[in-house]
């Protein structure tokens, strides 16, 4: 059955959050300082690189030195190759013991949702091994807590614990009898409240059901969880909100965090969903102020409208070298660990297989709007039944147009089937993949969710690559950690964290396919053939690496550390 709702909360997050940035943040706009791509590859460098230089090319050895002029490479090879490059102006880099490698590209992950939580305690099942944790931790919270303030919490996720317990509102009432108490699941699907919390958004037996939502109910009384974003929203509505100085600093942070893992590009995959079309905005001033660590890409969160975008000087591509608006995002179902996501079957010993988030006609109008402007389309699709859906949308909407070279996306793509990625390629729509899905909830989805013929469908990556699409992975952040090594590792052995085992090692792919799959064909997806490997002509965009990926053991991948990232030679960060 359809039902019209939205899954993720930020899109209706309300708007109190602007006001609170915005005075904080408006600084005057600026264009950046995008690389000088006039200038000759003959110019003497501004920085010449010298050590162990990776380039992510395929096949290419490292080499030993690397000429910048203007942000762009204009030399690669022996010192003796770009010794003529050399001037009286040209800083010397030496990168020590490290490895430089392309920066890693991070093409899907929520910048702004993360900020509203960021600060709350961590409930999660890494941080919290048994529900008896996360109860003992909400205690510890809530005994610090001030009566009458808010206690709050997120990455709560039942279905990692046996039984898959939910913080329901007698339990939350026994933890914080005299707080108000919200906790946000992992899948950011989900919510739970409290008693106090209920009264304090107005919300008891007698209020209706609400559009997007569901308050959940057994014999008529609510039980303080809450499913969906038309369910949630109320509740963000009523939670403190970050003051100015939190909200800059914990968007810088979470870019620092994401430039500590060797990334210099990433995706905002809901652009606008949180404080409105003024997110794009808020990015140039954050960048003017020298606060922007990673480059951002955006996607603009589809629902807001074209002419709202438009109002706002958001066009197709429009910004500059650090901040670009690239996308237009659509989200069709929900989270498959939480049941919500959409399957063909039901789910294991249930009589449901989910749901969408709209009505077939109403995903095409949103998409032909996106398409109407000239935007690259991000669709949302988790279970098989809205992987489905939604290649029959793009069937129908790219129908008769020229698009193909916009590179449109399927998201997370989590189930499939073979035949799937033959129709995406012939439709030339990339899937993108969140990898730690195996990771994190392969056995849970084996045992719990879905049963072991359908895990082994979970994220396909090598049929993808079969079907001669070019994928990338990515970390859905905060769902999971952004660690696009660990998701490059994953999509190699697909290790479940649970009990060790290999989650169906047919979809297993090569070191090299993974390694693409975070660097270049990452870069490829967000638009930004530019960066990715390190290639005379490309930006210089780097990261410097405990060890070389390229031709370390696969295994120890989620070890190499990162030392510093360089943005156009210019040092982004630096441990």
């Amino acid at each position: 059955m359809y039902q019209n709702h939205n899954h993720e909360i930020a899109c209706c997050s309300p708007n109190p959050v602007h006001s609170a940035m915005a005075s904080h943040l408006l600084v005057p706009a600026s264009a950046g300082s995008p690389a000088d791509y006039s200038r000759p590859v003959t110019a003497k460098a501004d920085f010449l690189v010298r050590g162990r230089i990776a380039t992510g090319v395929p096949g290419a050895p490292e080499v030993d030195a690397m000429a910048i002029s203007g942000g762009v490479i204009t030399g690669l090879g022996s010192a003796a190759d770009v010794e003529g490059l050399i001037g009286p102006g040209t800083e010397i880099v030496n990168a020590g013991e490290g490895v430089i490698s392309p920066g890693l590209v991070e093409p899907h992950m929520h910048l702004w949702t993360t900020m509203l939580v960021e600060t709350w305690p961590d409930l999660s099942a890494l941080a919290n091994p048994t529900f008896d944790d996360v109860v003992a931790t909400l205690k510890a919270v809530a005994a610090q807590t001030p009566d009458g303030q808010w206690v709050r919490g997120k990455l709560f996720d039942p279905s990692l614990y046996e039984g898959e317990p939910n913080l329901t509102r007698d339990i939350l009432d026994q933890i914080a009898p005299n707080n108000p108490v919200f906790v946000l699941n992992a899948s950011m699907h989900f919510g739970y409240v409290n008693s106090k919390a209920l009264a304090a958004a107005n919300v008891d037996e007698a209020t209706a059901q609400p559009s997007g939502g569901t308050f959940e109910k057994v014999d008529g009384k609510l039980t303080g969880v809450l499913s969906e974003s038309g369910a949630i929203v109320p509740f963000l509505a009523v939670v403190p909100q970050p003051t100015q100085e939190e909200a800059a600093g914990t968007l810088f942070k979470i870019m620092t965090g994401a430039a500590a893992m060797g990334v210099t590009s990433m995706r905002e995959a809901a652009t606008g969903a949180v404080i409105g079309v003024g997110e794009v905005a808020l990015l140039h001033q954050l960048n003017a102020a020298k606060r922007l660590p990673t480059r951002i890409s955006t996607a603009q969160w589809a629902l807001l409208g074209d002419a709202a975008w438009k109002d706002a000087g958001v066009t197709p591509f429009s910004g500059d070298a650090m901040v670009r608006a690239d996308a237009w995002k659509i989200v069709t179902d929900g989270s498959n660990q939480g049941r919500s996501g959409y399957f063909q079957q039901p789910y294991l010993n249930e009589t449901s297989g989910g749901h969408t988030n709209m009505t077939p006609e109403e995903l095409r109008s949103v998409m032909n709007a996106g398409l109407d402007a000239g935007w690259q389309l991000m669709v949302h699709t988790n279970g098989d039944a809205a992987v489905e859906f939604g290649i029959a949308a793009y069937a129908d909407t790219l129908a008769g147009r020229d698009t193909n070279d916009l590179r449109h996306r399927l998201e997370h793509c989590s189930f499939a089937h073979e035949e799937d990625f033959v129709r995406l390629k012939e439709l030339g729509v990339s899937p993108s993949f969140l990898m730690n899905h195996v990771y994190y909830w392969g056995e849970v989805f084996q045992n719990n969710i879905l049963g072991p013929e359908r895990a082994n469908r979970l994220d396909m990556v090598a049929s993808a690559l079969k079907a001669g699409l070019r994928p990338s992975l990515h970390s859905d952040y905060n769902v999971t950690p952004i660690h696009p090594l660990l998701s490059a590792k994953t999509a190699v052995k697909r290790v479940m964290l649970g009990n060790g085992e290999v989650l169906n090692a047919n979809e297993s792919v090569s070191a090299e396919h993974a390694l693409k799959a975070i660097t270049v064909d990452a870069a490829w997806q967000i638009h930004a053939d530019d960066r990715g490997t390190l290639e005379v002509g490309k930006r210089a965009d780097y990261a410097v690496l405990s060890d070389n990926p390229w031709t370390s053991d696969v295994d120890g991948w989620d070890s190499i550390t990162c030392l510093e990232t360089r943005i156009d030679g210019e040092i982004a960060y630096q441990a």
